[in-house]
């Protein structure tokens, strides 16, 4: 299983949020405390923004923040959201026919083990990931002003 860079910034930029519930971010400011591109960071947010994750507000003061509590996101459907492609095998995908198909129990493995990976996802949300005790570090790490 591989999760790409794209759901890995997704969850970063909701965790940096999560640490400012009361104020708003720039996603410069997420870009330089994660140290990644700015320009790719645009991308995730306005896709989170779409999806409903954050708000955005516009102007010389906006920014972006989290559109619902930490509770209520769920890591499970973030990741099927952002993720474009969970086939783990060529077989998965239905235009796809292989040879031994009939006979092969590698599919169904994989099927059960990605469905296994899923459902422990579906168990934490956001506020798992940035837990109370956490969020001073946190903000140390990321160099939050």
């Amino acid at each position: 299983m591989h999760i790409t860079r794209y759901t890995d910034y997704s969850v970063r930029v909701l965790m940096y949020l999560a640490v400012r519930p009361d104020s708003l971010s720039t996603m410069q400011e997420i870009a330089d405390s994660y140290n990644i591109s700015r320009n790719h960071l645009m991308k995730v947010v306005h896709q989170l923004n779409r999806k409903g994750y954050v708000k955005t507000v516009r102007g010389k003061n906006g920014g972006l923040r989290l559109n619902m509590v930490p509770s209520q996101i769920n890591i499970g459907v973030l990741v099927r959201e952002t993720e474009h492609d969970l086939q783990l095998v060529e077989c998965f995908e239905s235009d796809r026919n292989c040879v031994i198909s009939p006979v092969c129990g590698l599919k169904n493995l994989f099927s059960e083990a990605l469905e296994a990976f899923l459902v422990a996802l579906d168990q934490h949300t956001l506020e798992d990931l940035v837990p109370e005790h956490s969020k001073a570090q946190l903000v140390r790490l990321l160099q939050i002003a």
